[in-house]
């Protein structure tokens, strides 16, 4: 794809956007729970490994090497991940409780889906090798050469 890269990177961005939006409600408690405030609950920070792994993916999206496209896919599919288990372990109702989900939270697994995706069908031209006279790639003789 050819505009692969630019919207991993842009999906990489919107991750990071969307931890600073509250992803649950809870309104028994009064409790409203960000990417990077998780307020009087014991779920920590959880955008902050989404934030990480988008930082490291966007720098791996704009190296041009296929290295870099392979640990790409690392730092991706991490990132899908913690995305799925964040929305599974906020999502979930707990003693009678059951949160009001938000939109970011949608959006940050929507992104976090797109950012493989792109990762996955990235565009990198691949250069050709030279060919020796036989047109033989690798150079190494074949049987009508014997």
């Amino acid at each position: 794809m050819k505009y692969s890269n630019v919207i991993g990177v842009l999906a990489a961005v919107i991750i990071i956007a969307s931890c600073f939006f509250p992803w649950i409600t809870v309104p028994e408690v009064n409790i409203i729970v960000k990417g990077f405030d998780a307020g009087n609950t014991k779920f920590g920070k959880p955008g902050l490994v989404n934030s990480f792994m988008s930082v490291c993916a966007i720098l791996l999206f704009l190296i041009p090497r296929i290295w870099a496209k392979r640990f790409n896919l690392f730092f991706t599919g991490f990132n899908l991940a913690w995305a799925i288990r964040n929305f599974i372990l906020l999502a979930t109702c707990r003693s009678g409780d059951c949160p009001i989900k938000q939109p970011a939270l949608y959006v940050m697994l929507g992104a976090s889906l797109l950012m493989i995706g792109m990762a996955m069908f990235t565009d990198l031209p691949l250069k050709d090798e030279p060919r020796s006279i036989s047109g033989n790639s690798a150079g190494n003789k074949d049987e009508s050469d014997l």
